[in-house]
């Protein structure tokens, strides 16, 4: 007896000839380089052009060469291996990092079947029945590279960017995740290809917007990207990780950075904003919008749309400081996406049952609205009152700005103390000031 049971929207991968399957993989394997070389020299004219630069525009039209002659210096400088190093681990951490990167895109799906040189295939180059899992499941892999990169270097500054690394890697993979359960409930299937097919008629991103809107946070946190790049914070952390590699190692983890980039943004589109399907719903009027080869260029205008939000946060916002980065993981975006999986999972089982009926629905967004109140109203944490040192620094003399609390209490209102930052977070004063009265 056959154990094995055939999902009948998969039975069009496996089949192709080996000559279809080798064109497929070189074709993901250039598009993503080329893809890098764009998104690179991309992001260099945005931040430019919002900083009143003018960005690259000398190697190539329009300076899209430049990126390609970046990366030749990088594979012509001098490899240094720190003396310290740990040296096999040190060369294969960035393999380890890139390698991921390039194979969790073999399940995204580019178009629907096509005449390829005379086969029918999909433009995809494989599924599987949790192909979903499959990319989460790759893409933690590269986590290894970065953590090994660290590690392996024999710097304090690295391993500290590794350790970042990984917290920050499980803390946003675990809200990237439940984001996606939602997609998984509505579709009923983790297969990328069925998923793109379930919105046909209507995206997820739409009538899922709080699972998308976790997804896009995540998903910047996942690829340590600003305003999330605490890894490689030069400010505390020289370069990260990546502070002791040089040459092509280091433009290995360059490389991994920006196709993950595209893999994360590539799987925004597949489960949020229809795959390939034509935006704007243009097929209602124009037939061939989603046949042939253009669902290929739908597909790439909606990753590189993501693909500005990354630039676009980049050059705008900060770089957090890490408690708040922690903190914005695990007390809100979980709690959030755990809620909205219920909210989700009951609404599924209601319209199952019948429970929405046209009497119903009334009572069912009247009780929605009030737990939505109460938690709004009730919900947030109660104000505590503020204690000695905290009234003494809102004090602030005229003309000029709170002083921070003398040893023996109170706050200084004449001329200023000398400061000793003695840990991190707490700033005290060494001496009373000659003059002024005290609070």
């Amino acid at each position: 007896m056959n154990l094995y049971v055939v999902d009948e929207g998969l039975q069009a991968f496996g089949q192709d000839k080996w000559w279809v399957i080798g064109i497929k993989v070189l074709a993901i394997f250039v598009i993503l380089v080329l893809l890098t070389l764009f998104n690179i020299w991309w992001e260099r004219r945005v931040v430019a052009r919002m900083q009143h630069r003018i960005g690259p525009n000398v190697n190539g039209p329009f300076g899209l060469l430049q990126s390609l002659a970046d990366g030749a210096k990088l594979m012509f400088k001098e490899d240094i291996l720190p003396k310290a190093a740990d040296k096999l681990v040190f060369v294969l951490a960035p393999i380890i990092a890139v390698i991921p990167a390039f194979v969790t895109f073999s399940v995204i799906p580019f178009g629907p079947e096509v005449n390829f040189f005379g086969e029918r295939t999909p433009l995809q180059l494989t599924d599987m029945p949790m192909a979903v899992l499959f990319v989460m499941g790759i893409a933690s892999i590269g986590i290894y590279g970065i953590v090994l990169g660290g590690w392996s270097s024999g710097s304090t500054y690295s391993l500290l960017g590794g350790l970042r690394s990984s917290a920050q890697m499980i803390s946003y993979e675990v809200s990237m995740g439940l984001a996606l359960v939602a997609v998984f409930l509505y579709a009923g299937s983790m297969s990328t290809s069925e998923i793109v097919a379930a919105q046909d008629d209507l995206w997820f991103g739409l009538i899922l917007l709080p699972s998308f809107v976790i997804y896009t946070i995540s998903m910047v946190g996942e690829t340590n990207r600003a305003p999330f790049d605490l890894p490689e914070a030069e400010g505390e952390l020289v370069g990260g990780f990546h502070t002791e590699y040089s040459s092509i190692k280091f433009a290995l983890f360059f490389l991994a950075e920006y196709v993950n980039m595209a893999t994360v943004s590539a799987l925004a589109t597949t489960l949020f904003l229809g795959g390939w399907h034509a935006p704007f719903w243009i097929d209602e009027f124009w037939a061939g919008a989603n046949q042939g080869y253009w669902p290929v260029l739908w597909f790439f205008g909606k990753v590189l749309f993501f693909i500005f939000g990354f630039i676009w946060l980049r050059g705008s916002l900060p770089r957090l400081r890490y408690d708040q980065f922690m903190a914005l993981g695990w007390k809100y975006l979980i709690p959030a996406s755990l809620v909205w999986i219920i909210a989700v999972a009951t609404l599924r089982v209601a319209r199952t049952e019948g429970w929405l009926d046209n009497d119903n629905v009334p009572v069912v967004i009247g009780v929605a609205l009030v737990l939505i109140l109460a938690l709004f109203f009730f919900g947030g944490e109660k104000d505590q009152p503020a204690t000695t040192d905290e009234a003494d620094l809102a004090t602030v003399r005229p003309g000029g700005f709170p002083t921070p609390p003398m040893p023996g209490g109170g706050a200084v209102r004449g001329a200023a103390a000398p400061l000793v930052f003695d840990s991190p977070t707490r700033v005290t004063a060494t001496a009373t000031a000659s003059v002024g009265e005290e609070a």
